[in-house]
């Protein structure tokens, strides 16, 4: 089994994060030597095309393209999509009437216009949908633990509204339904660290349910990593949620991994105006946050250039 004791402090680990474009379209970049390994995003319909069949070949695959280039993979399993014809479960899921449809969309109301579709979440307090989902994390232990560096969940913010709330939706149960799902998740992957993506909570605000606390106590609990996807000095709302969590906790959880996506890569430093800079990027997660590996877009500018990393960890 792993150690999950805690590092000492050194620079994050760089990992490139190729989303479900596979690790053979980022393999330029793995062949860099201050790149560890690269995160790969696998949508729960391409991993289990019918009932109780899995397909784990792309997994197969990029483990592959990663390990003749002596790399690490973490394997993502996505559950929610971010596009409106991004409906990406298991087709059982979506007909049969014990699944309640599988997924409820994610909305945004522009100005005074009706909400628009902005993209889906699987209802995973439906203990159904949540029982196939383990049963998809239990067969991918069987198969990758050990084998891949780690696996994660996707983020834990969800777009509440009408739709959900005619699901089934209760604030209570969803968090419950995360909490199990990284448990199961921790009894599936032993020798593999497991990572809870967490950014915030429906129905919290600032921990007013306690809901961020006892996630991070959970995970310290039971030697589980937690990361987010997106890494953005001190930004305001994040300070109201998980950030300030993953600094009182930095000294007590087994891995923390957090990525810097391409839309991050726009936000702008509010004090001067000018986006942050990789400097900014990797200080504030390694001294406040705790980041023991960063997932960088493969647009990030020093990845698109000769620059190389200060010596640091190849990850936990």
């Amino acid at each position: 089994m792993l150690a999950l004791g805690v590092a000492e402090a050194a620079e994050p680990a760089n990992y490139v994060f190729a989303g479900g474009d596979g690790a053979a379209e980022v393999r330029d970049l793995l062949q860099r030597d201050d790149v560890a390994g690269v995160q790969v995003v696998y949508p729960w319909k391409t991993l289990e095309p019918e009932q109780g069949r899995y397909d784990f070949s792309s997994i197969e695959r990029d483990l592959a393209v990663a390990g003749s280039l002596d790399k690490q993979l973490f394997v993502q399993v996505q559950d929610r999509f971010f596009r409106p014809e991004a409906r990406l479960l298991p087709g059982y899921l979506l007909r049969e009437p014990l699944y309640g449809g599988g997924l409820v969309a994610q909305t945004d109301t522009p100005g005074e216009g009706a909400p628009q579709v902005q993209g889906w979440a699987t209802l995973q307090w439906n203990p159904h949908v949540r029982e196939r989902f383990q049963a998809l994390l239990r067969a991918l232990g069987e198969r990758f633990d050990g084998r891949i560096h780690g696996i994660n969940l996707p983020e834990t913010a969800i777009d509440v509204g009408d739709g959900a709330k005619a699901a089934g939706f209760t604030c209570d149960g969803y968090f419950e339904a995360q909490m199990e799902n990284m448990s199961v998740a921790r009894q599936a992957f032993e020798d593999s660290h497991v990572v809870q993506y967490v950014n915030f909570w429906p129905c919290e605000w600032d921990n007013d349910h306690d809901y961020m606390g006892r996630l991070f106590e959970r995970a310290h609990a039971l030697g589980i990593g937690l990361g987010g996807p997106d890494i953005v000095p001190y930004r305001r709302a994040q300070m109201r949620n998980a950030y300030p969590f993953f600094n009182r906790y930095r000294e007590r959880l087994a891995l923390v991994a957090m990525a810097v996506q391409e839309p991050t890569l726009t936000y702008v430093d509010p004090e001067d105006g000018e986006r942050f800079s990789r400097e900014d990027f990797v200080g504030f997660a390694r001294d406040y946050l705790g980041v023991d590996i960063i997932f960088w877009s493969p647009a990030a500018p020093w990845l698109k250039s000769d620059e190389r990393a200060r010596p640091g960890a190849r990850g936990r």
